[in-house]
């Protein structure tokens, strides 16, 4: 017999450490080849690590939440024959990225079971993303007990859901007891990113907001007709693709809008592509997929291509490049929206748009009173590059084509 050491792989992009996210293996597990050994989060990912052998664990080194850096090892591998020693390192066999907002903030998930898996028979852990597992940690439900319907039986988002459904449950009487429990939590994996990118970003920059009020009313009629006659495999309109184009129409114009600052080397670097970054909330946080190349997209095409990467955010599924490279980012809560927010720019870009819920409001037209439909757009800039000038004369340019849609569509 020999011994195998698994250390932690180069992931690339300059990455010198990663975070472990939860442990699939525990001490005296026989595994087999591609059987999932650990999820590690770097700054963009978090990543599926697999053996590369087959053998049985003698050790494992690291806590969940634990910090180790590239070329540590992880895992201690008994194998048939001489083994390999120390040298040996593997590659990660899956990628799953759970990226915040570039922060995405969405990326895939931190929240992880605080221990390693339990021995159990030494069966593999059941596959699923962290996001799921984090779903089932706080629905209280083992993933042993489902099935999954994915590839090699991952355990997928909706099987989970299916299976949480199927449990009913009711609720309980509430009593006037004083409560006198804290719950501590280590703030780890994906909410940390989070905690130490919104950080940065306030510290770094200079923000500026601005509100504006936007009558949507014709916008909103358009949607609503486009909508009903929509043809088949088209997708259903929300407000952000017509948004998206709404942007892509009015950066030209201020090129220093669509824009990332690295403000380290002083160097702006202005994007003549719009690749509108679109945060998201996700089971593990927020996450921030890109649409790329909005300018060279339909109306259509946008909504389809928002709907799909905000789908990948949330289950998992989203490529490093897919949450990572926007040019200015939108933030929209949908019905939740309130009246205004005051968003925090997505480092390094230099602007942050966000669309507040739609409101039905007496409006003063003329001589007459009349009901129409309106929202107030927040927004916030990076004060060294775009003055307050500049920053009112963009939203006041989207607000035109956003009050009149008919010129979003004009050449």
């Amino acid at each position: 017999m020999g011994q195998y050491h698994f250390r932690l792989p180069d992931v690339g992009e300059g990455v010198a450490e990663a975070e472990i996210v939860v442990w699939h293996v525990a001490v005296g597990d026989a595994i087999k080849e591609d059987q999932s050994l650990v999820d590690v989060m770097t700054d963009k990912a978090t990543v599926d690590m697999t053996s590369p052998v087959d053998g049985v664990v003698t050790a494992i080194h690291g806590a969940v939440g634990d910090m180790m850096p590239v070329g540590s090892v992880l895992v201690e591998l008994e194998v048939e024959g001489e083994g390999e020693q120390a040298e040996a390192v593997s590659a990660p066999a899956e990628e799953k990225v759970e990226a915040v907002a570039q922060p995405q903030p969405e990326a895939v998930d931190a929240q992880a079971e605080a221990e390693p898996t339990p021995k159990k028979d030494k069966k593999r852990a059941p596959l699923a993303a962290p996001a799921t597992r984090a779903r089932a940690k706080e629905a209280g439900v083992p993933l042993t007990e489902i099935a999954g319907s994915g590839p090699k039986g991952r355990i997928l988002r909706q099987d989970l859901e299916a299976h949480i459904a199927s449990l009913g449950g009711g609720g309980s009487a509430s009593s006037l007891v004083r409560r006198t429990g804290v719950q501590e939590e280590k703030v780890i994996g994906l909410r940390r990113k989070i905690a130490e990118r919104m950080q940065e970003a306030k510290r770094r920059i200079p923000h500026i907001a601005y509100v504006e009020e936007v009558d949507v009313t014709e916008l909103e009629a358009l949607r609503q007709d486009m909508n009903a006659h929509r043809k088949n495999g088209e997708p259903k309109l929300t407000l952000l693709p017509f948004l998206v184009r709404a942007l892509v129409k009015v950066l030209p114009d201020f090129p220093h809008i669509n824009a990332r600052y690295d403000d380290d080397a002083g160097v702006l670097s202005k994007y003549e592509g719009v690749h509108v970054g679109i945060a998201t909330q996700t089971p593990g946080g927020l996450m921030v997929p890109v649409i790329r190349h909005a300018e060279a997209r339909a109306l259509n095409d946008v909504a389809s291509e928002l709907g799909r990467v905000s789908a990948a955010a949330r289950d998992g599924s989203a490529s490093r490049e897919e949450l990572s490279g926007s040019t200015i980012t939108i933030t929209s809560l949908g019905p939740l929206g309130g009246v205004a927010t005051t968003p925090v720019i997505n480092h390094p870009e230099v602007a942050i748009i966000g669309p507040n819920k739609i409101m039905e409001k007496p409006v003063v037209q003329g001589s007459f009173i009349s009901v129409r439909k309106v929202m107030n757009i927040s927004s916030s800039f990076d004060h060294r590059i775009v003055d307050g000038y500049d920053a009112a004369l963009f939203i006041q340019a989207l607000k035109r084509l956003l009050e009149h849609p008919a010129l979003i569509f004009m050449d």
